[in-house]
């Protein structure tokens, strides 16, 4: 019986990593992100300020879906991280938690990976991230998808931060050029000021 929950798992988290090969690259933003000196590329479609916010489908730590959607009337900060158990990815997502969620009650702030629900549970219980929500895009990608975010060939979400006022319009992007580098937090809590 273990044996078969066992290969039942790795064939899930198989399922989950693999990258839709038929999507296209992301032109909007081509060349503007690099990984060791060396430019990825995105896919997906891509958004700009001004646009609508793409709604999409991600799942949180119990796999339950979650949807833009649900937010409907609320702003929004989202944090988009390549993977929690990376230090950078900590800083970011317990900055938000930390500096910035208790100052801005009324914006939702969601975190963004496509780590494992399990590993998105575990991270906010060692770390205490308790303001910010963790969602996983390692379902569907719908999120990397429609954002343009998804790192080809890795898997991965490139790290960027959005934030969406309460008709969910983009009023901020930053694409982080640099997947080691941290997101310009202060440019980032201007555009919350800003709403």
């Amino acid at each position: 019986m273990r044996r078969v929950s066992f290969l039942a798992t790795m064939l899930f988290a198989t399922s989950c990593f693999s990258v839709n090969a038929d999507q296209p690259e992301n032109q909007l933003d081509q060349g503007k992100v690099t990984a060791g000196g060396k430019p990825v590329t995105l896919l997906g479609s891509g958004v700009k300020v001004g646009d609508q916010a793409p709604n999409f489908k991600v799942v949180n730590a119990d796999f339950t879906p979650v949807s833009l959607s649900q937010y409907e009337g609320k702003a929004v900060l989202i944090s988009v991280v390549p993977s929690l158990d990376t230090g950078i990815c900590s800083l970011q997502t317990k900055y938000f938690n930390e500096k910035v969620a208790s100052d801005y009650p009324d914006v939702v702030m969601l975190t963004i990976s496509t780590d494992l629900p399990f590993a998105q549970k575990r991270f906010c219980k060692q770390e205490g991230v308790d303001k910010v929500k963790t969602l996983s895009d390692s379902v569907w990608r719908d999120f990397g998808e429609q954002y343009g975010l998804l790192i080809k060939d890795m898997g991965l979400l490139s790290r960027a931060v959005f934030v969406l006022d309460k008709a969910h319009r983009i009023q901020y992007k930053q694409l982080v050029g640099n997947l080691a580098s941290e997101p310009n937090y202060k440019a980032a809590i201007e555009s919350l000021k800003a709403l």
